[in-house]
């Protein structure tokens, strides 16, 4: 139910989303008391809230989940992308149930509660996604008061004082503070995650929000990944002599971090090394290549997204989480699109001719979503082979 202000408090109502026009939205609270403000976006994935929840490309977002479901399976200690989720809260559809799964340590309500995550179940999340989908993502506060009571008139004001995430740099509050090494290689069933014993590549990573999977997959083919600050400067970066550097994903405004990072990116270039970037990564890279950036009405977020290969002539079905976008009309002479979004046609991958240096705009390593694109990191590593010779 939405409506503006004033509006009675449905009977029951534990829970509220109070949109900066004025649209409320009432249900049941879960997870932690309190409120949170951000920009209300949705997921379309199917499975892998906890991958999503603690992805920390969802710095200063609140999600909506399309689907149902969430919370059936529960929560475990393997599922995280994240030390700590960055997401500041997420709406369901249903109540949360117990979970059933063997896998599941903690039920989804628990693990919120332990986080301090705010939810919001029991409103019509279509409605809500055809609202984001139609005048895009609104900022919104969302509040959980097991009494019932809110100054919805204070609600309001603080979603509408909220700046946005355009201009925002997130990235320093969900980067690594000090440098560290990864050999954590991908998950088996009744395996568990593996480790690198024998690496052949070097990889440095700047984490700018980085997601565990990827280092996984990069430690799955053989790289031991030294993970840097985001602030970290290219001489530092060089100073590890990698084989291949890596951007990695992360949240907020690309223009807003590549202040300080595009001067960076700029010299890792010059440098001749192998460079891939995802996400943020490769955004920024965009900039510092001399393209421009936009913040995306609705943006992509799921796991279902078809993208086109152009050096193949495939298509995958991707996982996405971004709400900015390379401008294509600003590509500069001697960087090509590789890759296609064949949803809206937005821009989803770059490579610089004669440099091997590549990037792409969604998630390869999925976590949650599909394998179709883990050819990316084995391509990575083929420059990598390349350059040794």
């Amino acid at each position: 139910m939405s409506t503006t202000l004033p509006t009675p408090r449905p009977h029951g109502a534990t829970a509220v989303l109070a949109l900066a026009d004025g649209s409320l939205y009432w249900g049941q609270g879960a997870g932690a008391v309190g409120d949170v403000v951000g920009e209300v976006c949705f997921n379309t994935a199917m499975t892998g809230y906890q991958e999503v929840l603690t992805d920390p490309s969802y710095a200063g977002q609140i999600i909506t989940f399309c689907f149902p479901h969430i919370g059936n399976v529960g929560t475990n200690t393997e599922d995280i992308e994240g030390t700590v989720p960055a997401a500041r809260g997420c709406i369901l559809r249903a109540e949360i149930t117990d979970p059933s799964n063997w896998r599941s340590g903690q039920s989804l309500d628990e693990w919120l509660k332990a986080r301090g995550l705010v939810a919001l179940t029991g409103i019509d999340t279509r409605r809500l996604t055809r609202r984001i989908r139609s005048l895009g993502a609104p900022s919104g506060v969302l509040a959980h008061a097991p009494d019932g009571q809110f100054d919805l008139e204070a609600l309001v004001a603080k979603a509408a004082a909220w700046p946005g995430l355009k201009g925002m740099d997130l990235a320093r509050e969900v980067s690594c503070t000090q440098t560290y090494t990864w050999s954590e290689t991908n998950w088996a069933l009744k395996g568990g995650y593996g480790q690198l014993d024998a690496p052949r590549y070097h990889v440095v990573a700047l984490d700018f929000g980085a997601k565990r999977n990827i280092l996984r997959n990069l430690a799955a083919l053989g790289c031991k990944v030294t993970v840097v600050p985001a602030t970290t400067s290219a001489e530092d970066v060089l100073r590890h002599q990698p084989d291949g550097i890596f951007l990695s994903n992360g949240p907020g405004d690309p223009a807003a971090t590549g202040e300080y990072a595009v001067p960076v990116i700029k010299t890792l270039v010059e440098s001749g090394k192998p460079l891939f970037g995802i996400c943020l990564g490769h955004q920024m890279l965009a900039l510092a290549l001399g393209a421009r950036t936009f913040k995306m009405d609705t943006g992509h977020r799921g796991a279902n997204h078809p993208v086109k290969d152009h050096t193949t002539g495939k298509v995958e079905i991707t996982s996405m989480n971004h709400g900015f976008a390379v401008d294509r009309a600003t590509l500069p002479a001697g960087v090509t699109e590789t890759h296609t979004s064949l949803f809206d046609g937005v821009l989803e991958g770059l490579a610089v001719e004669g440099r091997p240096v590549f990037s792409v705009q969604y998630h390869p390593e999925a976590s949650p979503g599909p394998q179709d694109s883990h050819y990316l990191f084995q391509r990575f590593v083929d420059l990598m082979a390349a350059q040794r010779g």
